[in-house]
């Protein structure tokens, strides 16, 4: 047998199982209990949080509620039951596919109560589709039910629409997604430091497919017996060592800006590109931000233990607005820099302002005659060769 990876093998089977979207899973085993499943749904959502997982555990409910048999149960959660029909929008959304399906919808199940469709990525259906689908879903035989899937509701005709219940499902959130990668590590008798299982977590950015998907690679990178390492998550991934970053943002808090430059160079020199260093950068300093204005405990910053307490201290020497000014330089000078044949200078004049934004935002406080460090002001900082900005 062939290696199964682990978003296929922890695949939710219930609606118990299911990770961050309690309120629909609740919502859609009430709507079996009392009776009252509508004919058509659209489920909503980005990629990776459950809807697929969802339908078909929902299609598996209405068939057959008990788990028996348990060859019905187990050939729809795998996508191969000939009562639940997945159908991939994506590459079957001409309009002969849509009549096909129509014509078939007809047939009565074999063996279970409905014949459920699941349209994944249903967006992609052409026009003539939907519109040869919209009479069907309007007045469907009452044996079939309709699983719509999305990742770009939009896209979706309102006509479409209309004639479903919507179920959005959230990204889910980056805590119990480290839960979960806990829970998968412990089945595979695999030890990985706690740093670790957040920076996958936080890096599925709401996606369990994605975050599955991350430490699938760290596993498959691994020596045998050996725990996951944050070293190893930024060799393998390209990430910005996070001690370096730290170091950066030091700099840039001090105004250093001799040493933010070196720093800056020695990040480039792990294989960063301009673009992903700077991404990096702003990444960091959103963080920075977000401590500033709602203090060290805010659970809007996902980091957590060191780099979570380097950022708090950074946060002590950089107020909000500077801070905000900087991911917006961040910005500004990925996109310039994406067309550039001068890339690497963009870098370095934008690792300049950034050191020096602190101490651009104290002088036009002294110019205005404030005293530095008030409302919506920066904070003190240091001048560009460690001398303390004198105050007015």
């Amino acid at each position: 047998m062939g290696y199964t990876v682990l978003a296929r093998r922890y695949r939710s089977q219930s609606f118990d199982e299911v990770v961050g979207q309690e309120a629909i899973a609740r919502t859609l085993t009430r709507a079996i209990e009392h009776g009252k499943t509508a004919h058509a749904y659209l489920f909503v959502g980005t990629r990776g949080v459950g809807k697929t997982s969802t339908a078909r555990i929902f299609a598996k409910a209405m068939n057959c509620p008990t788990d028996e048999p348990a060859e019905v149960a187990q050939a729809i959660m795998q996508g191969r039951d000939t009562d639940v029909i997945e159908i991939d929008a994506a590459s079957h959304g001409n309009v002969e596919e849509a009549r096909d399906l129509i014509a078939r919808s007809g047939i009565r199940p074999l063996r279970g109560m409905y014949k459920v469709y699941i349209i994944d990525e249903v967006h992609m259906l052409s026009s003539a589709a939907f519109n040869a689908l919209l009479k069907t879903m309007e007045e469907p035989p009452e044996h079939v039910k309709f699983i719509l899937c999305t990742t770009e509701a939009h896209k979706v005709p309102a006509t479409i629409q209309s004639r479903c219940q919507r179920f959005d499902f959230r990204a889910i959130p980056t805590e119990r997604i480290a839960a979960h990668l806990r829970s998968v590590l412990s089945s595979e008798k695999i030890e990985a430091d706690d740093d670790v299982v957040e920076r996958v977590a936080e890096l599925g950015a709401g996606s369990m497919r994605d975050a599955l998907s991350i430490l699938d690679r760290l596993i498959a990178a691994r020596e045998d017996a050996e725990a996951i390492t944050l070293d190893r998550l930024q060799m393998l991934l390209g990430l910005a060592p996070d001690a370096m970053l730290a170091d950066l943002i030091d700099a840039v808090a001090d105004a250093d800006i001799a040493r933010a430059l070196v720093v800056g160079r020695d990040l480039l020199a792990q294989g960063l590109d301009v673009e992903h260093a700077l991404q990096a950068i702003a990444s960091a300093m959103r963080d920075v931000m977000a401590l500033a204005v709602c203090g060290e405990a805010t659970d809007l910053v996902a980091s957590t233990g060191a780099r979570r307490a380097r950022a708090a201290s950074a946060a002590q020497r950089i107020d909000a607005l500077t801070a905000a000014h900087m991911v917006a330089l961040c910005d500004a000078v990925a996109q310039r820099a994406r067309n550039s044949a001068i890339r690497r200078e963009l870098f370095d004049v934008a690792i300049v302002r950034l050191a020096g934004a602190g101490s651009l935002a104290n002088a036009a406080a002294l110019l205005s005659g404030k005293q530095s460090g008030a409302t919506g002001g920066a904070k003190p900082g240091r001048g560009s060769r460690g001398s303390p900005l004198k105050k007015a």
